[in-house]
């Protein structure tokens, strides 16, 4: 603020200069004025020739001035000297339309001599006859400017001199006012540096001003979010160094007991424990780094871009083939023969889907089918994986997403990851995600699972494909 009122400073003088000097100007013109209004009227038209009435006295006391030098000139129809001063100089020409009329006083600077000067002049017209063209006389009044100029430093002086008296107590004023008004957001930060480190504890707001207690709020709002996420980073680091133990821990008793075998098959027997228990650490470390890198993607909406859902679909199935295979599992997709577009990253997709197939290979036993289904409804697009395990009981079903859930009874090997990874992309993707028993399991014994996924549809939504059936 001390900035802009240093600044404000110059200006402040520079305007008051100039309205000064059209406050000096305004009674000065007006004595003007009142002079060639007088000398004016003492002009007349005596049987042609032209004279001034001016006595002596009068001409005198037209001329004393202490300070200004005053000169008057007046001049005949045709431009012939009468009386005054010869070296006056005389107005420009106007164009007749331009001219004013006869009796109106003007005032122009000029310069008399090298000396800058201050003119009033008037038209007298001598033609007493209205219906004849006027004959003009012209009637002039100057003097110099010391009067003005000087007038204009007292002005300039009485309002100048009491601002180098106030501008110090204002800058000492402002100076005083921002440290006190400041000094609660000095203290704020000194009780925020001494903090330790993982201290997350919210502000009091009673020891802040009121004028900050907004932003103290949100200060405390975005500490409790923070110390949220740290927790949650915390459980999720001892979740994971618990689930690695078992893999670690297996393939550590499995090289010592290879170690200490001297049969051939028994050596191949823990080789293979090893490569099994190896397999599954691969697979936990990877669906770690697979949620971590979902949870640090930016908010949907920042790297999203238009995709078809189908062709994802369709590529992630036919990736799957070989595994279905191994499984005995029957696996198919069935997709609209249009685009079905929607906003989404690719590679985030691909993932979602490949935990879904996965999973619904793993609980399904051989003979069982699963089945990728896409397709375009009225307001949305919707992605169904279904498959003929065992289902999900409804109690389970608001659980199955959290990380390392593992559903009591299961006997199928896994992180508890995969779903905790489904549920953060599709989150990302503004999608809703739904899981229902299987209407197509061909066995009450196993009544399969149908997770479905449903995306908002873009502003150019794709027509709805009414030849795919629903299945709800």
């Amino acid at each position: 603020m001390l900035a802009p009122l240093l600044l404000l400073w110059p200006m402040s003088i520079a305007i008051t200069y100039l309205v000064a000097k059209s406050i000096a100007n305004q009674p000065f013109d007006h004595a003007l004025e009142d002079s060639v209004t007088v000398l004016a009227q003492q002009v007349r038209d005596v049987n042609g020739s032209l004279v001034q009435r001016l006595p002596g006295s009068a001409r005198d006391i037209l001329r004393a001035d202490d300070i200004d030098s005053i000169y008057f000139q007046i001049l005949g129809p045709q431009g012939g000297y009468v009386d005054g001063d010869r070296d006056l100089p005389r107005p420009e020409p106007q164009a007749e339309d331009d001219a004013a009329p006869a009796g109106t006083v003007h005032f122009r600077g000029d310069n008399l001599h090298g000396t800058p000067i201050r003119v009033a002049y008037t038209y007298v017209n001598l033609e007493e006859n209205n219906e004849r063209p006027p004959r003009l006389a012209l009637v002039q009044v100057a003097e110099t400017l010391e009067k003005r100029a000087k007038l204009a430093n007292e002005i300039i002086k009485g309002v100048i001199l009491p601002q180098f008296i106030i501008l110090p107590v204002v800058l000492a004023l402002v100076w005083f006012a921002l440290s006190r008004g400041l000094l609660p957001l000095a203290e704020l930060q000194e009780r925020i540096r001494a903090r330790p480190s993982d201290d997350l504890s919210p502000i009091a707001p009673n020891q802040v001003p009121e004028e900050i207690a907004p932003l103290v709020r949100s200060l405390n709002e975005m500490l409790a979010r923070l110390a949220q996420s740290i927790d949650m980073q915390k459980r999720f680091i001892a979740d994971a160094a618990h689930q690695m133990k078992t893999p670690l821990a297996g393939m550590r008793t499995q090289s010592e007991l290879a170690l200490r075998q001297t049969d051939q098959q028994e050596i191949h027997r823990s080789l293979e424990q090893l490569a099994k228990s190896s397999e599954a650490a691969t697979r936990l470390v990877n669906q770690l780094l697979t949620l971590a890198r979902a949870e640090n993607q930016p908010q949907a909406g920042t790297a999203l871009a238009p995709l078809d859902l189908a062709e994802i679909a369709r590529n992630a199935v036919r990736d799957w083939v070989p595994a279905s295979f191994n499984h005995r599992i029957d696996l198919g997709f069935e997709g609209p023969d249009q685009h079905v577009e929607i906003d989404g990253n690719a590679v985030m997709l691909r993932e979602l889907l490949n935990n879904l197939i996965d999973n619904a290979l793993r609980y399904t036993p051989p003979e069982g089918s699963v089945t990728v289904r896409v397709r375009a409804g009225a307001e949305a697009a919707i992605l169904e994986v279904e498959d003929t395990g065992p289902g999900i009981p409804p109690a389970e079903r608001l659980h199955v997403f959290e990380r390392f859930y593992r559903i009591l009874g299961s006997n199928v090997e896994g992180s508890g990851l995969g779903l905790a990874i489904v549920r953060e992309i599709a989150q990302q993707h503004g999608a809703e995600i739904d899981i229902f028993s299987n209407p197509r399991a061909p066995q009450p014994k196993y009544p399969g699972s149908l997770f479905r996924l449903t995306f908002p549809p873009r502003p150019q939504a794709t027509p709805p494909d009414e030849e795919t059936p629903y299945f709800g």
